[in-house]
């Protein structure tokens, strides 16, 4: 059956790759980007998705609530995925306003028009990072979806914020929502602020890698293809009201990380440079996603092995190494106001 799914944020890492699988897997459904194409958008990383004609792009504020309602009644969506958000912590801890207001705000703003217009499904991308953090001394511990919240940043608890307000719009309204909290993300078309790019691109050019603390924070990585299949399953198996942990089995401490990036690149270890850690910084994040596994029949199938290669691979082609640059553009001032300082 043909559906219509507007997908916020669709010029970003995860909601590209989102939209690449509906064109590819879901050949009678359409596609609606709306992006308002902040510094980390790359207006490229959308080059094919604009020759297909089943995509269209809006570049729009998810907080501008006219023309949100304006796209709304033009397009008609069936489904409403918002991936559209303020994501880096340490942005987060110099500017809390804006990741309040696009988080939170924005995210009321779609949920209006979902109510007004009619949609048959809002789904929200959360964040693991809602439930603070797991002490290092403690690898049986797992988040699960009825742990508590207990946010340590702004960044998260504007994404905790957007949860409860989801939630409450489901209860108070009848909106038929779903909630998915993933765990940390990488693959192809990451914007180079986050830990595995910014490691890549700087390694390749022999330039000191920054390792907050002694590096020993643990994340669960998830392949992004395999996170973006884990939301069209819910999607289309999910349970209305209900919120899925995504993990990827993938746990690794930071230092781990940098060390095999630096080896599969051929690139000496004295290249890391141990610099002042993050305000709050958590210790350990690791997702249960049994609930998901048993209920949408969804595993990852990317070992990190595998992942950490292909992504490497990609930013080491011709065109990830000229995405890469123009994105280095936008965030130079920003790179060295975070880590000059940390020295």
């Amino acid at each position: 059956m043909s559906k219509t799914v507007l997908v916020t944020g669709g010029t970003g890492f995860i909601g590209n790759c989102f939209c690449k699988l509906l064109l590819t897997e879901r050949p009678d459904w359409n596609v609606i980007n709306v992006d308002v194409c902040t510094y980390a958008a790359n207006i490229h990383t959308i080059d094919e998705e604009l020759k297909n004609e089943r995509y269209k792009f809006y570049k729009v504020d998810i907080r501008d609530r006219e023309a949100i309602f304006d796209i709304f009644e033009k397009e008609c969506p069936n489904i409403v995925v918002n991936f559209a958000a303020e994501s880096h912590v340490d942005r987060s801890i110099f500017d809390p306003e804006s990741f309040l207001n696009t988080n939170i705000i924005g995210t009321s703003v779609l949920m209006d028009a979902c109510r007004k217009f009619g949609i048959e499904r809002f789904h929200q991308v959360s964040t693991d990072e809602v439930y603070g953090d797991l002490p290092l001394d403690r690898p049986d511990l797992f988040f699960t979806e009825e742990t508590p919240l207990h946010t340590s940043s702004p960044y998260s608890t504007s994404k905790a914020s957007a949860d409860l307000l989801v939630l409450s719009y489901f209860r108070t309204y009848n909106l038929p929502v779903t909630i998915s909290r993933c765990s940390n993300n990488y693959g192809p078309y990451q914007f180079p602020e986050k830990l595995i790019p910014l490691m890549i691109s700087k390694a390749l050019k022999d330039e000191p890698l920054p390792v907050y603390g002694e590096g020993l924070n643990v994340r669960d990585w998830l392949y992004v293809e395999d996170h973006c299949r884990g939301i069209l399953a819910i999607l289309e198996k999910g349970r209305v009201g209900e919120i899925y942990n995504l993990g990827g089995h993938n746990e690794r401490n930071n230092l781990y990380i940098v060390k095999r990036i630096l080896k599969e690149l051929n690139k000496p270890e004295s290249l890391i440079t141990h610099v002042a850690d993050r305000h709050g910084h958590d210790q350990r994040y690791a997702i249960d996603p049994h609930k998901a596994n048993v209920e949408l029949n969804w595993d990852p199938t990317t070992t990190f092995e595998e992942g950490i290669v292909k992504t490497i691979n990609w930013y080491l082609s011709s065109y990830g190494q000229n995405w890469l640059e123009e994105c280095l553009k936008t965030t130079e001032e920003w790179m060295k106001k975070n880590y000059n300082n940390r020295k």
